[in-house]
């Protein structure tokens, strides 16, 4: 059984419950995806599937992988990732993976990567306390001293300037609100990472589990003590 699926981050709008609450929702463009190569445990040495989403035009494609594509009789694709598999016996390369593996009460974890923010300073990348800003000081938003007398060194690790975002990072434990098949869509509770447009790996959480309401059961009337009963009317 598959644990996953690719997708793309659409933007983020409001919904509301039954009950008249407002949900703040990530909508994701999840599926449908091919699947191009089954991998297993004997020949490579685990056990995943590999499928791409996004279809793309074939002129933008590259030799290479439009012969694999056409090997395999599937459309181009923009985004191929691998999803672990606990059984690659279900499955086989061509067959098409859509979002109704999500139903709501669903938690997901998401992977992406985040917004690029470029070469940044120390004050937005690392939450720095910036310097005086009156007439006189020389150290608005300078680094200051980074090192020590003993050892005559920079430590690692030491927070400086330099590139921030654009890193992989998964959010994890993000419950499903709705799923559309028609329209592939998943409506996700919360924010995920990365841009508008940006490609997801949507995977079953591995920490929370769907939860399941128990039917309430009518418990009888409890039994009241009319002597303590009594006390509490004369404390009154």
């Amino acid at each position: 059984m598959i644990n996953g699926i690719l997708g793309k981050k659409l933007g983020m709008t409001q919904i509301y419950s039954k009950d008249g609450d407002v949900i703040p929702v990530t909508v994701i463009e999840a599926g449908p995806c091919t699947i191009l190569q089954v991998k297993t445990k004997a020949h490579d040495g685990y056990t995943s599937a590999q499928m791409g989403f996004d279809i793309r035009k074939e002129s933008r494609t590259n030799k290479p992988q439009m012969g694999r594509f056409k090997k395999l009789k599937v459309e181009p694709v923009s985004f191929i990732k691998e999803i672990i598999v606990d059984n690659v016996d279900e499955i086989k390369a061509k067959d098409s993976i859509t979002v109704e593996m999500f139903t709501p009460g669903d938690y997901v974890d998401i992977t992406a990567s985040t917004i690029g923010k470029g070469f940044q300073g120390g004050v937005k990348r690392w939450n720095w306390s910036r310097g005086p800003m009156s007439h006189g000081s020389r150290s608005h938003r300078a680094p200051g001293s980074i090192g020590v007398t003993d050892p005559p060194r920079v430590l690692k690790g030491k927070h400086l300037p330099g590139h921030m975002g654009n890193k992989k990072f998964t959010v994890q434990g993000l419950e499903v609100v709705e799923s559309d098949k028609e329209k592939s869509l998943l409506l996700v509770k919360g924010a995920v990472p990365g841009a508008k447009n940006g490609y997801l790996i949507i995977n079953k959480s591995k920490k929370k589990k769907k939860k399941v309401l128990k039917p309430k059961v009518d418990q009888a009337p409890k039994k009241i003590n009319p002597l303590k009963q009594s006390k509490k009317n004369m404390k009154k």
